[in-house]
């Protein structure tokens, strides 16, 4: 017969681990990574209500800006115009507002399909719209040298932009001189060519 051997139960040892110190360099960074997500936190929320602040005070400071001066320089626009030989909206709106980009609001108010053909004699309503940036001071700073007549002599330092401004008050009509008296080159003038300004 065979002899039993009796297997022997393996001792289990328990250890105990010893806690692990507190005051550790890891947990000094948890800690400190905490408070500088707080502190960011907190500067972020700051920068946004100051913008926020800033901006709403600087559109109060503007519409303060705009209804004095709209005070100070009040001007009472004409109900209507009638439309006058050689006028386009550009240059009607540079006479009633003292900005050719309110041409958009004379073409809105009339209902014009095709705002790039006006007939003589035709009246327009006059909206009263906020006046957009001003193009009356090139005009003016060139009125003392007015061409009324339907012919032009270049002189040294003309470029046609300042003959269309002289001649029509729209720096814009250089394309129709060019046009009309055929130039190749609108760049290039010379002076003495005598040029025919269509009326």
């Amino acid at each position: 017969m065979a002899k039993k051997t009796k297997l022997k139960k393996p001792s289990v040892r328990i250890v105990k681990s010893s806690p692990k110190k507190q005051d550790g360099f890891l947990f000094q960074i948890k800690w400190g990574e905490s408070y500088t997500s707080l502190f960011l936190g907190a500067v972020v929320v700051l920068v946004a209500l100051v913008l926020v602040f800033s901006f709403f005070k600087s559109k109060n400071t503007q519409t303060g800006l705009s209804s004095d001066t709209n005070l100070t320089n009040e001007t009472v626009l004409p109900q209507s115009y009638t439309v006058k030989a050689g006028d386009d909206l550009w240059s009607i709106a540079e006479k009633i507002y003292g900005s050719g980009y309110n041409w958009i609001d004379l073409a809105k108010a009339n209902k014009l399909e095709n705002p790039s053909v006006l007939y003589v004699g035709t009246k327009l309503s006059v909206p009263d719209v906020k006046v957009l940036a001003k193009t009356v001071e090139v005009k003016n700073t060139q009125s003392k040298n007015t061409i009324t007549g339907n012919t032009y002599s270049v002189v040294k330092g003309d470029y046609l932009w300042d003959i269309a401004v002289r001649a029509y008050g729209d720096g814009y009509k250089w394309v129709e001189i060019a046009r009309v008296n055929k130039l190749v080159n609108p760049n290039v003038i010379h002076s003495g060519n005598v040029f025919l300004l269509p009326r």
